[in-house]
């Protein structure tokens, strides 16, 4: 154990283990049928089921309503928590980390009987303001980190050559907090996608997301489509981390 490499080894058991490994078996069941063999018919059911396609569309549809809002919401917050005029208290950054210490499924209770004892009826409004509830810290705290640690001679010395300070934030800060965007929008959009609790609860299942389905599949002991959902769930992930990590290059590398 004296290399500093050996030190490596716990963390590479845990990720074969819980990561590499769950992935793997996902894929293998993804591609196999009842009696083990490889097949692709798991995947390509998906494209000819009518419900997993409409609930896969209202999933998509509720994740982009509820990433633009946590976006609408998240990026004023993040700026005036990164601005030292605006914010000249630290414990303001903590109470908007608070709320992640509790469990999310008891968040997601207690936000449901709140609406019950205030008498509104749960459907897609409720589960937008449960999924930004839930989300939001998520969109803040990456764009804060990059506004926090962002150089401020570059919006000074652009104010010194007489640029207002709408056009300091157009052309400077949001062009470079765009890496803190991109990774907030990820951690939004897909978790929204995948869910399937807070829809559950928020909405007494009457809209089901994507997450759902795959549940439904698993729970019914239809292990090997319920893995191809799964699979196509991994596969629009890769990509978008892929588009997303491909534009936070360009950006780090100069180009705006």
């Amino acid at each position: 154990m004296g290399k500093r490499s050996n030190w490596a080894l716990p963390y590479f058991i845990f990720l074969v283990l819980f990561v590499a490994l769950p992935l793997l078996l996902i894929v293998l069941y993804a591609l196999r049928d009842g009696s083990g063999g490889f097949t692709l018919s798991n995947i390509t059911r998906f494209f000819s089921d009518g419900d997993a396609l409409s609930t896969f569309a209202v999933s998509i549809e509720v994740a982009i309503e509820n990433t633009l809002i946590c976006l609408l919401l998240g990026y004023p917050a993040a700026y005036i928590l990164a601005n030292k005029d605006l914010n000249k208290s630290a414990v303001t950054a903590i109470l908007f980390i608070l709320p992640m210490w509790v469990n999310a499924l008891m968040r997601t209770l207690a936000t449901a009987e709140l609406f019950n004892v205030f008498g509104f009826t749960l459907g897609k409004g409720t589960l937008i303001f449960g999924m930004v509830y839930d989300y939001l810290p998520f969109m803040i705290y990456p764009i804060y980190n990059v506004l926090l640690k962002m150089d401020k001679s570059y919006g000074e010395a652009a104010a010194d050559l007489g640029a207002t300070p709408s056009e300091v934030f157009r052309k400077i800060t949001l062009p470079l907090s765009k890496p803190g965007i991109f990774s907030g929008i990820l951690m939004v959009f897909m978790p929204t996608v995948s869910t399937f609790a807070i829809s559950e609860f928020l909405t007494n299942n009457k809209i089901k997301l994507f997450g759902t389905i795959i549940q439904e599949n698993i729970n019914s002991s239809m292990w090997n489509y319920g893995a191809a959902l799964s699979f196509i769930m991994l596969v629009i992930i890769g990509l978008t981390t892929i588009l997303l990590g491909g534009e936070d290059r360009e950006i780090e590398g100069g180009t705006l």
